[in-house]
């Protein structure tokens, strides 16, 4: 029997052994996870505190802007002449825009724009009733009205349809890191 008492004495002295070190343990994790889990908080803290001073920075230099921008202080002048020009240049593009979204380039006649009507045209400028040439994608002939024009809608849909999956995949990725930081306690 002896060896059985001192057999459950070790035991249990192992156990308690274990027991002691596994509480130690878990005391030590906890401590760490609470220490990891306030530097992720004061992490977020900072950044959205750093993105409200850039927010702050930007309306102020705005409202500067829009008080001073025809006598700007000397030291602030040649800022204000660079918002002012790219300003002129965003007008002028939206102009742009504006003229090939309503179906001219800006350097065509009307009549360049209107289409040939009549069956018996002549001209040879004109495109409308041209019998392709071929039918080969790849045509580099200027007179061709074949394949040249569905290559170039076949490539605008395919464009087209890259920018949609792009969209699509950032606005994804941009979904499940919004998902991350929620679950991580860093957005409320």
């Amino acid at each position: 029997m002896s060896n059985y008492d001192e057999l459950k004495a070790k035991a249990k002295h192992a156990f308690s052994s274990i027991a002691g070190v596994s509480a130690e343990a878990g005391r030590f994790s906890k401590d760490k996870a609470r220490t990891l889990h306030r530097k992720a908080k004061l992490t977020a803290g900072i950044t959205n505190e750093r993105a409200t001073i850039r927010r702050l920075n930007v309306e102020i230099g705005a409202t500067y802007y829009n008080m001073k921008k025809d006598n700007p202080d000397e030291c602030l002048r040649q800022q204000c002449e660079d918002i002012t020009a790219a300003y002129n240049r965003i007008a002028e593009k939206q102009a742009e825009l504006e003229t090939l979204k309503a179906g001219t380039s800006g350097d065509e006649s009307p009549a360049d724009t209107t289409a040939c009507i009549d069956p018996n045209c002549t001209d040879p400028s004109c495109i409308e009733h041209k019998t392709p040439c071929c039918t080969d994608p790849d045509c580099k002939d200027p007179n061709c009205t074949g394949g040249t024009a569905d290559a170039i809608n076949d490539a605008a849909g395919d464009a087209a349809d890259a920018v949609k999956d792009a969209a699509s995949a950032a606005t994804d990725t941009a979904k499940d890191l919004a998902d991350d930081a929620k679950d991580k306690d860093f957005v409320k």
